[in-house]
């Protein structure tokens, strides 16, 4: 089968220009459907049943015509002209539609066969949709919505779009991949729900059905499965709700071009694309990788050091392809010492220093933001993402010191201390994802902005200013960016893990609001009246123990008092002896929100009774929007609570390891771009961490070079006490001992600050063994 952009470049050739002028002058006074049928038995223009392919090679002649290349036979009839077939009299609309789709008596799908049933389509179309019935274009399907009420609605299948950015980007073919099988993509041109009726839950079932069959409809009409299914949502008029519950995945936006839109004037409106795979595997079947467009990443996939760089920078949308080539350039230049300056990883290199801070130093207008370098991350981040069930979005804030940068402009108040001095920083707001297990799948967003003071004669009181403009707000909004990002992994369920500082009402009512495609598990911090007209900590403290676990509590250093930080007691490691308890509650909006309603959730307690001598016992309280329906349930969520300090490890390592407070740029949007690569670069040296602990097993080729392979050989054989690197979990503690990591029993696993100086210790002993090659004339690892 030869598809339809396929037969016009065919024809277009000037090799073929001169067999189709002798059919026509070989037949005069043919038909132009006749003429067609000529031309699709010399080209061997046939579909997959054997047929000719004459509507394709039809429209591909008119196109030649128009062209100047050739003269058709003269028309018989004007193309379009007709009008489409419908009833004598409108559809009757449906009687006693019950509003629960599971009451529906007789629902079923009927495809469109018979004359009667394509006026009734029309009619239904014609009178009801805003699009009318078409023409609906390439090969099309028609169905029915049929039920013992009366007709439902409908839906019209046709032609894909011959080029949609968003979609080819996520699908990940080139041009001439998508020209050889767009037919295997199938575009829903038409869906309908008639407007009398109002039933929960219709159209997502519908569409459930529909993707249930479509494939054998469409084989037994045209010979051959589709592998795709993709349709628009005007977000003017729709909220594309249906289409997410039934596991349809938003890829993107159009620009406002119709399928007809030679001279680009974009006059159709914005709209979603949605699509919905029929074969988990059309990658493959297209001749791509398991890695290529958007789709599902193995969390261990592109890490390599050669190459992670280009994949987790590359492409982003800076306005110049320069530098977004600069951009990974740095990167990779930065991450072989994220301990040292740029001019110290760099080795003195002029050339790359030059670049580096030309780069950063770009107008604060420019498309060289922080949210723009860390787009291709975060779409790594998502792809990740897809390739799991579960995904933890653990939120947290963090305020940046820049006192020592004196001449920087932008920055904000972040502290004042007890002599009234004021600190003057940033304050970075980040979502981090992780596995069930733990493992960092990357950095969904980050907002870093200087905070601005109230005014001296604002003397509202706390409770009278707008949400909004409050620091509290990045949590709202950290929030809304996970409904959004649900939207786009249907089979991926994300949970958003908070800290005590997002327990305000505010939050927990912007979810009730929303699409709630996510779950919320916050540690609560206040001690509030529930409806029941009791202590939110009291009342779950007098319910019955539902379970007994133990907690691992971790060791703590001593830590003296320091600026706003509290001191901190040493504190020895631990299994801790929990009690668990849990309560659905109900909680009552604050007296400046006393319009809005209650917000029901359920609370875990889990409280250590019985703690070693002077140490004070452990106590959480989680609120959830999680239905729990046993103990192992909320056991299950103070496990993925406890997850939450991955993000605690981060900044540590984002301050300590990679000292980004260190920076010292002359505005605060320099400093953000060059904190946005060290965000990416943190993450890295934490993975690394923990797949050497989590996932020993995987080749060490996942994240380390052929050259760092070897070196990591020669320094394990210059011990007795050590192995080669011949899995990740050796590769990695090699690079701890490189670190200064001892590893004797009584040692916990290596922890990020090791890993990172061992790396840069690696990154140099592999800079050397390529010189040392090269001076010796050898070429290559």
């Amino acid at each position: 089968m030869v598809g339809q952009s396929q037969i016009q470049r065919r024809l277009s050739q000037a090799e073929s220009i001169e067999p189709v002028r002798r059919l026509i002058a070989e037949n005069p006074g043919v038909l132009r459907t006749e003429l067609a049928d000529l031309v699709c038995d010399e080209f061997g223009f046939v579909d997959r049943r054997g047929c000719r392919q004459r509507s394709g090679c039809l429209k591909a002649l008119r196109v030649l015509e128009k062209r100047g290349s050739l003269s058709l036979p003269a028309a018989r009839t004007k193309p379009g002209s007709a009008q489409p077939r419908r009833l004598s009299s409108g559809v009757p609309p449906p009687e006693e539609v019950p509003e629960q789709v599971g009451e529906i008596r007789g629902l079923e799908l009927i495809l469109v066969e018979s004359e009667e049933q394509m006026r009734l389509w029309n009619s239904l179309f014609l009178d009801e949709h805003p699009r009318g019935a078409g023409p609906l274009v390439g090969r099309q399907l028609r169905y029915l919505i049929g039920s013992e009420h009366g007709w439902l609605g409908g839906l019209g299948f046709g032609a894909a779009a011959l080029h949609l950015e968003a979609r080819d980007r996520w699908i990940g073919w080139d041009l001439e991949t998508r020209r050889a099988y767009l037919d295997q993509v199938v575009g829903m041109s038409r869906f309908l729900v008639r407007p009398t009726v109002r039933c929960r839950n219709l159209a997502s079932r519908v569409l459930g059905m529909t993707m249930g069959r479509i494939g054998e409809d469409f084989e037994a009409r045209y010979g051959y499965k589709p592998w795709v299914v993709e349709t628009f949502v005007d977000r003017s008029e729709h909220f594309g709700t249906c289409y997410r519950a039934a596991n349809w995945i938003r890829v993107g936006s159009t620009q406002g071009r119709g399928r007809q839109d030679e001279h680009r004037e974009r006059a159709e409106s914005k709209k979603d694309i949605y699509v919905y795979v029929l074969a988990e595997d059309f990658r493959a079947r297209l001749g791509l990788s398991a890695r290529a467009g958007l789709g599902p990443l193995p969390f261990d996939a592109d890490l390599d050091a050669a190459t992670w760089t280009e994949h987790e920078f590359g492409g982003a949308p800076l306005g110049d392809r320069r530098l977004s080539r600069r951009l990974v350039q740095s990167a990779t230049v930065q991450a072989t010492n994220p301990m040292r300056s740029f001019p110290g990883a760099a080795g003195g290199d002029q050339a790359l220093v030059k670049a580096h801070y030309r780069f950063l130093d770009q107008p604060d207008d420019s498309a060289v933001t922080m949210e723009n370098i860390l787009l291709p991350h975060r779409e790594q981040t998502m792809r990740r993402m897809k390739a799991e069930k579960t995904v933890l979005c653990i939120h947290d804030g963090t305020d940046l010191a820049y006192n020592g940068a004196a001449g920087c402009d932008g920055l904000g108040v972040i502290g004042t201390n007890q002599t009234g001095a004021k600190s003057r920083g940033l304050y970075l707001h980040s979502t981090l994802t992780t596995t069930e297990d733990g493992l960092p799948l990357g950095v969904l967003s980050a907002r870093c902005e200087a905070p601005v003071s109230r005014p001296e004669h604002d003397d509202r009181a706390s409770a009278q200013v707008p949400i909004e403009e409050k620091k509290s707000y990045s949590w709202i909004l950290a929030m809304r960016d996970c409904e959004v990002v649900a939207a786009e992994m249907p089979h991926t369920k994300l949970v958003q893990v908070m800290d005590r500082e997002a327990d305000f009402f505010e939050l927990f009512e912007e979810w009730r609001r929303g699409a709630r495609r996510t779950d919320l598990l916050v540690r609560a911090k206040h001690n509030r009246l529930t409806t029941a007209d009791a202590k939110l900590f009291d009342g779950v403290r007098a319910t019955q123990p539902r379970l007994r676990l133990q907690l691992h509590i971790g060791r703590q250093s001593a830590r003296p008092k320091k600026s706003k930080q509290k001191a901190r007691p040493k504190r020895a490691e631990r299994l801790a002896e929990m009690t668990l308890r849990y309560q659905q509650v109900e909680l009552p909006a604050p007296s400046q929100l006393r319009d809005m309603r209650p917000v029901s959730l359920w609370i875990v307690h889990i409280v250590e009774e019985q703690p070693p001598a002077g140490v004070v016992p452990v106590e959480w309280f989680l609120l959830t929007t999680m239905e729990l329906a046993s103990p192992e349930q909320a056991e299950r969520l103070v496990g993925r609570y406890c997850l939450r300090w991955r993000i605690e490890d981060w900044h540590r390592v984002l301050k300590t390891g990679c000292g980004i407070e260190e920076l010292r740029n002359e505005t605060a949007d320099r400093l953000k771009r060059a904190v946005a690569i060290y965000l990416v670069i943190a993450w890295r040296v934490m993975l690394m961490t923990l797949l050497g602990r989590e996932v020993p097993d995987l080749p060490a080729e996942v994240l380390f070079t052929d050259v760092e392979i070897k070196v990591l050989t020669a320094f394990a054989n210059s011990r007795r006490d050590l192995r080669p690197p011949e899995r990740l979990g050796d590769a990695v503690h090699l690079v701890a001992r490189m670190g200064g990591y001892q590893g004797r029993k009584k040692d916990p696993p290596p922890g990020h600050q090791v890993i990172w100086i061992g790396y840069s210790q690696l990154r140099f002993m592999g800079m050397g063994y390529v010189l040392g090659r090269q001076s010796a004339g050898k070429d290559g690892p």
